[in-house]
Parts: structure tokens; sequence; C-alpha cells
């Protein structure tokens, strides 16, 4: 694969994950009408695909987080969803997503996406995603001065509940993006081959 052919496969992959975050957003949970929050799942596959290009990757990242804080903005300011979230402790979601995209970028630096490597995937993917949700919620808890009469061991078993949901949607985006990932090279091999008379 040539340089071009490398920055239009970025590019592709950079837009897509884009558009799964614009259209994920604004539901953490999801519903009948809308699809779970990808965040997580977003910026986890981001530095698993985009980790190739140093300086186009912290491009990325910056992008990505302009763009989460722009739909929260339009979604608390315009549609009228509740800005609850929105508090002093807000700022920590970006190591939040950082640690996320460190962690993408460290496996694909040096792990294949085949055999083994998918077990060390999932592995990775759930322990990049479980540090998240305890990293966020922890912050929040902290800074957002809205639990100052509520114990630590309170609140981390009042958001407990909702740690299987964050994780499991973002494993789920997750294994949908790499699933889709392999069956594209295998068609593309098949592809190849074919052009080459070997079946």
């Amino acid at each position: 694969m040539n340089n071009i052919q490398i920055k239009i496969k970025a590019v592709a992959i950079f837009s897509a994950l884009a558009a799964l975050m614009a259209a994920t957003r604004f539901d953490h949970f999801g519903s009948a009408v809308s699809l779970p929050d990808a965040s997580y799942a977003v910026f986890f596959l981001g530095g698993l695909y985009l980790a190739r290009t140093s300086r186009a990757s912290i491009a990325a990242f910056v992008a990505l987080v302009l763009e989460a804080g722009s739909i929260d903005y339009y979604a608390t300011s315009v549609q009228g969803i509740s800005d609850w979230c929105m508090t002093p402790a807000y700022c920590f979601l970006i190591p939040t997503y950082g640690s996320l995209w460190l962690v993408g970028r460290w496996f694909a630096l040096r792990h294949t996406m085949e055999g083994k490597g998918l077990i060390g995937l999932a592995l990775v993917a759930w322990a990049a995603c479980s540090f998240a949700f305890m990293f966020s919620t922890a912050t929040f808890y902290l800074f957002s001065e809205r639990f100052d009469d509520m114990s630590a061991i309170v609140y981390a078993s009042r958001v407990a509940q909702y740690y299987g949901s964050y994780v499991s949607v973002a494993l789920l985006y997750i294994a949908c993006a790499v699933a889709s990932h392999i069956a594209l090279d295998i068609i593309g091999k098949h592809r190849m081959n074919t052009k080459s008379g070997i079946v």
C-alpha cells in the first residue's frame, strides 16, 4: 500500500469514526430510536487504526475531542438536553478519551489482529474501557461539585450499575469494527488472488 492509499484509508477511517460519534453521542444508553453512545469505542478505534501516522493521529484525536465537545454543547444549549454533566469535571473527559486512544495505539504498534492477537485485543479493549469508565466516574465524583454530601462508597455503588452497559456497548462497537476490518481484508485478499489467477 503506497502513501496515498494509506492517507485515503486514514481519512475514510476518521470520517467513519466521526460519523459514528455524531450519530450516537446524543444518548448514552440508546433507545428505541437511537443507538447507545459509541464515544469510548470511537477513541479506542481511533488509536487502533490511526496509529501508523503520528501527526495525523494527534490531529484526529484533537478533532474528535472537539467534535464531542461541540455535540455536547449543541445537545445542552440547543436541544435542551440536561446539562447535569457539564461541571468542572467535564474537562477530565480529555484524559479519559486520551487513555483509550493511547491503549488502542499501543496495541496496534505491537500486535496483529489475527489469531491470538484478537484475544489480546479483546482483553486490552476491556481493560481500556474499564479504566476509562472508572477514571471518568471518579473524576466526576471528585470535581463535579455535585456529591459533597455523598460518600465515595455510596457513589461507587450507584455508578457501578452503569459499568456493564458502558463497557459492553463499547466492546460491541469495537467487535463490529474489527469484524468488518477482517471481512474486508478477506474480500481484498480474495480479489487479489482472483486477479493473479490464484484460487
